[in-house]
């Protein structure tokens, strides 16, 4: 935070002493320093000329590339919606703080709801094939075949619904998500990336948290 003011520190210390104990995975130090790293981020933003209502779609998109190798449009759509708790087009202090809890260390079940939101595009609850087909389809992309792309995809997409709707309605309920990712954990992220690695967690936390018995 050395680009930050003394008395912005003195409301950031306040801020993480507030939202540490609203959040289950971060301790105080290291929600100060998350909020840190926002304030450091909006301060560039303001430099060149941006909003500084809060991280807009851009700013956060840039963060998911440059911090967690993030690349796919739609996916990281889905993580900014989904971040984005009020729906004002902006992540604020806390939604960040509190996103990145579930992001970075979530239990399963916090991934689990996660996941789904993001991939449940138009917050209607449910994944239908057209959702599926899209997320499906860009992990195809470039493969060499034969075939009719798009025939492929529809196929990958009749045999995840096969293995992941329990109610056999022809769409994935957060029910059926939840439940098929329980018996197999790999299908968390079966229509594409929308966590970090674990390498790419480390690295992060190793960039921006104070090292422990630091003062």
């Amino acid at each position: 935070m050395a680009h930050i003011s003394l008395l912005k520190r003195k409301a950031i210390h306040a801020l993480a002493e507030t939202l540490s104990k609203q959040v289950e995975h971060f301790n105080e130090t290291e929600v100060e320093a998350l909020i840190g790293l926002y304030h450091e981020t909006l301060g560039e933003s303001a430099a060149q000329g941006g909003a500084v209502t809060g991280l807009d779609r851009n700013r956060f998109r840039m963060l998911l590339y440059h911090m967690f190798g993030m690349t796919d449009d739609m996916i990281m759509a889905g993580v900014f919606r989904t971040f984005d708790k009020d729906n004002d087009k902006f992540v604020n202090e806390k939604e960040w703080v509190k996103g990145l809890s579930v992001f970075l260390r979530g239990t399963l079940d916090e991934r689990i709801k996660y996941c789904f939101n993001v991939y449940d595009l138009n917050n209607d609850g449910y994944l239908s094939k057209e959702k599926m087909f899209n997320f499906l389809k860009d992990s195809l992309l470039g493969q060499p075949s034969e075939e009719d792309p798009d025939e492929g995809v529809k196929e990958l997409v009749e045999m995840t619904l096969k293995k992941m709707d329990h109610d056999h309605d022809g769409r994935l309920s957060f029910d059926d998500f939840k439940k098929a990712v329980k018996e197999e954990n790999l299908l968390l992220e079966a229509f594409g990336t929308c966590l970090p690695d674990t390498t790419s967690i480390e690295k992060f936390e190793h960039q921006v948290f104070p090292k422990q018995g630091k003062p």
